[in-house]
């Protein structure tokens, strides 16, 4: 039996799926890796024993639902029809900008993509404190 709670932080996107991990005892979100539909990504938070799944939601700057939006809810609901696992939706507006800063170069897309997750999921971890 696992002591700790296991979190995966998704950054979605329409073409790229970014995730991150982290448990309960270090709290500390790292990138992890990029899948690119959402059977892949069930299949990982299945395969990996996933506790909590944490979702970055597309806002705009000024609490407007991105354009996106409609899509993510789309994606949202089939992945809480698939999975009986936790999901917290928590603002993602900056998370790119943000893990740009740690990457360096808009050229390494999967590495954003995971980075975002990553600040996403800290977002989270840091709110719980």
């Amino acid at each position: 039996m696992r002591k700790y709670k296991k979190y995966l932080g998704i950054d979605w996107g329409e073409k790229r799926i970014g995730l991150a991990c982290a448990d309960e005892e270090i709290k500390i979100a790292t990138p992890w890796k990029v899948v690119g539909s959402l059977k892949e990504l069930v299949e990982t938070i299945r395969e990996e024993n996933v506790d909590e799944v944490v979702i970055g939601v597309p806002y705009k700057m000024h609490d407007i639902k991105a354009s996106l939006y409609p899509k993510f809810e789309k994606f949202l609901l089939e992945l809480k029809n698939n999975i009986d696992v936790d999901i917290k939706e928590v603002d993602e507006r900056l998370s790119s900008k943000t893990a740009d800063s740690f990457i360096g170069s808009k050229k390494q897309k999967a590495s954003r993509d995971a980075s975002s997750a990553m600040v996403i999921l800290q977002q989270y971890l840091d709110s719980l404190h």
